[in-house]
């Protein structure tokens, strides 16, 4: 019996858990997932092999040459060597999607299992190499283009473990934070903005796929010549709107008066029906860009119209179509924050 970790029991253990999840990710990104259990079930059976007890370095190749001897598939045995991959920063990524699931599969049931029992990375203590781990991870769903919901895949590592110490609701949220913080250095490694990562981290995107093309689209944002007053007045909205309320449930147009507000409340509307298709597209690039339009109305909209008026109606009327222009201006990102 060779131990994995005392705490989640042995190596036997650990292959049945992310032959598992393995297979549960191939048939999530359409890969077989007969295949990428197979190689799970015998991802790790090289390691009580004399060549890798003697050249450590072995793990995974022996696996993918005794595979290939044994008579498995080629693609099952590749998936031996790969999911290690990637082992350092700017390595090559696994060749397959069944390569690919089990290298995701191995990574999270480790960062489940050590996190679950209380035992994730302190300052620059990391003896599991967790954080490399999740980087790995992390490039392989996003360089991948993988599309997949990552606290759904934590619930469902957790439960092939048994006895964590820690919850199960308590495990997810403080692993899934740690895992989106590694993009923060992933981005500035790409000479991304920190406020480009916070202003979308505060969405919370659940798939880190997701959250890098809200990424790469307000990174482009950026450089529209309209984006820094954009930015700005949605800053001024959210100050508004933060003292004020958001006003009426709806906007009542026949209490839009000023032809400047009326001129806004068109291009939100325009601006709102484009990015249903866009979002739903996942094309926050458009979106964004759609976004920009704004700017010209929404900057003409302060310079000439008072919003805490004294007929109450008009007041409501008016902070609810700020509080529709927050709405629009926050469904990539939390624009207010390129503004800092």
């Amino acid at each position: 019996k060779v131990v994995f970790q005392a705490a989640l029991g042995s190596l036997a253990d650990k292959t049945k858990r992310i032959a598992a999840l393995a297979g549960t990710i191939a048939s999530q990104i359409g890969a077989n997932a007969e295949q990428a259990k197979r190689a799970g079930l015998l991802a790790k059976a090289d390691l009580n092999t004399e060549m890798v007890l003697e050249f450590g370095d072995l793990q995974g190749l022996m696996g993918h040459v005794y595979a290939l001897n044994d008579g498995e598939d080629k693609i099952t045995a590749a998936a031996i060597e790969q999911h290690y991959w990637p082992k350092f920063s700017g390595d090559q990524l696994p060749q397959s999607l069944e390569a690919s699931a089990l290298a995701i599969a191995d990574r999270l049931d480790t960062l489940v299992g050590l996190f679950g029992i209380n035992q994730p990375p302190t300052g620059s203590k990391d003896p599991y190499a967790l954080r490399r781990a999740t980087v790995g991870l992390l490039r392989i769903m996003i360089e991948q283009e993988l599309d997949l919901d990552l606290p759904a895949l934590i619930d469902e590592a957790y439960s092939l473990h048994a006895n964590l110490k820690q919850d199960q609701d308590s495990t997810r949220k403080q692993l899934h934070t740690f895992i989106i913080e590694r993009l923060r250095a992933y981005y500035e490694d790409q000479s991304i903005k920190a406020e480009v990562y916070l202003a979308v981290n505060s969405k919370k995107p659940t798939s880190p796929l997701d959250f890098d093309r809200r990424v790469k689209a307000v990174n482009h944002f950026l450089s529209l010549p309209s984006a820094a007053s954009l930015a700005e007045a949605n800053k001024r909205v959210s100050n508004i709107l933060s003292k004020n309320g958001n006003g009426s449930e709806l906007i009542d147009p026949a209490l839009l008066t000023e032809a400047d507000e009326k001129a806004l409340h068109l291009a939100v509307n325009e601006v709102s029906q484009a990015n249903i298709t866009s979002i739903a597209q996942g094309n926050y690039q458009s979106t964004l860009s759609a976004l920009a339009d704004l700017a010209e109305p929404l900057e003409a909209f302060f310079a000439s119209t008072m919003v805490m008026v004294d007929d109450v109606a008009v007041q409501n009327n008016r902070l609810a179509l700020l509080s529709s222009i927050q709405s629009e201006l926050g469904r990539v990102a939390d624009i207010a924050l390129l503004a800092q």
